[in-house]
């Protein structure tokens, strides 16, 4: 495989596991907690890391690539462990701007709300959750980033 094909499958894994999770949250009705939105973050910088990287070259963007994959799957791998009840998860809920809310609205708006908690599992497939699954892809998407990095131009 050459540094290109690598980096286009790496960029092109995240940005579909990005858009699974747009899916799952738009056409699904399937609200992501705050640790779901966490792990949205290092596959955004990733397209954008292998868009840079196809258009400049060197191998620094390949290894940030791989940095980005690792950091979701970590972060993965923390929310599993938190669905598991292998430990605790953090102790804040997303939330919307409130500032500009009366107390009716604001009170309109809690009720309406989904709760969406990140220790629990909302949707899995062959007993892993979607951030297992998440971790599991991410994980090889830095492997393909690590041969971009490691092939010679």
């Amino acid at each position: 495989m050459t540094r290109e094909f690598c980096i286009v499958l790496a960029a092109g894994g995240s940005a579909a596991l990005l858009l699974a999770a747009y899916a799952f949250q738009h056409i699904g009705g399937m609200a992501p907690c705050a640790l779901c939105i966490w792990q949205r973050w290092p596959h955004g910088a990733a397209i954008v890391l292998g868009g840079l990287a196809l258009v400049l070259g060197g191998r620094a963007l390949a290894w940030l690539g791989a940095l980005a994959a690792l950091t979701t799957a970590g972060i993965g791998l923390y929310h599993t462990g938190v669905e598991r009840g292998w430990w605790q998860g953090p102790s804040t809920c997303s939330g919307a701007d409130i500032g500009s809310l009366s107390p009716e609205e604001l009170f309109e708006q809690i009720m309406t709300a989904p709760l969406v908690r990140c220790d629990e599992v909302a949707w899995q497939m062959l007993g892993l959750s979607m951030a297992s699954w998440n971790a599991v892809a991410a994980l090889g998407l830095a492997v393909l980033w690590v041969l971009a990095a490691t092939r010679t131009p």
